[in-house]
């Protein structure tokens, strides 16, 4: 069976959809801004839900810059 199929390791293949990995980023932070508008009286729920989806951009944005300059495959 080994002689038929390339041996490999885990961290050689390529994981699948980056596109869609980053489209369902951007969507999830949208979703957490949107909850912004809701019932809650604290401002802790605010912070962390601009926070988390300001990170959750960070995250894009970083990972588009790497990709572009070579640095990241």
């Amino acid at each position: 069976m080994a002689g038929s199929e390339p041996v490999t390791s885990p961290d050689q293949h390529k994981p699948g959809h980056r596109k869609a990995g980053r489209i369902g980023a951007v969507v999830s932070a949208l979703a957490l801004l949107a909850m912004l508008c809701g019932n809650h009286e604290g401002r802790v729920e605010d912070i962390w839900l601009v926070g988390l989806a300001v990170l959750l951009l960070a995250i894009v944005v970083g990972d588009t810059v790497l990709r572009r300059n070579g640095l990241r495959s």
